[in-house]
């Protein structure tokens, strides 16, 4: 895997992420937060929990590789599990956005000085051990794209469910 050659566009999204995310929850209540889609899955206080939590894990991941190119990484406990079971072991249910969004945009930020300081940092790679126990090399550029496009489908299904509950 290679990192992203539009370095500058999705360091641009990712550091929008949080904005983006916020700007998307806006007007929202409580009641908006924990309604639960027609068709089934997360309501938007869970979705917005596994967006932060994910950022949060993934981070790991940059500063692996940004310290020690030889190294391993992997995310194998998380994996062992369904994220439904995370969501309810992380109480994505009933805890306060106020403190996730603010830990996205502290990582986002973190992640985003790294990267101005080291600069090579776009390319370092770490090994990423996959769940069927295989590695490849994970550039630092790849999990930031990931990260800012993971924000993105999930700001998707924000508006999805926000139109459906009126809340749009």
């Amino acid at each position: 895997m290679n990192a992203p050659n539009d370095r500058d566009s999705v360091l641009a999204r990712f550091k929008e992420g949080p904005a983006l995310l916020e700007r998307t929850l806006a007007g929202l209540h409580d009641a908006d937060l924990d309604t639960p889609p027609s068709r089934g899955g997360w309501t938007i206080r869970q979705i917005v929990h596994h967006i932060v939590d994910g950022d949060d894990l993934w981070k790991a991941c940059i500063k692996a590789a940004l310290g020690n190119e030889q190294g391993e990484f992997t995310l194998e406990w998380y994996w062992a599990l369904p994220q439904e079971v995370w969501a309810t072991r992380w109480s994505y249910a009933h805890r306060s956005l106020d403190v996730s969004l603010a830990l996205l945009k502290a990582t986002r930020d973190h992640v985003l000085q790294l990267l101005a300081q080291v600069p090579d940092g776009w390319c370092r790679s770490v090994g990423l051990r996959k769940p069927n126990g295989e590695t490849e090399r994970m550039p630092v550029g790849a999990v930031v794209e990931m990260q800012a496009d993971h924000l993105v489908h999930h700001v998707n299904r924000i508006l999805a469910i926000r139109r459906e509950i009126g809340g749009a």
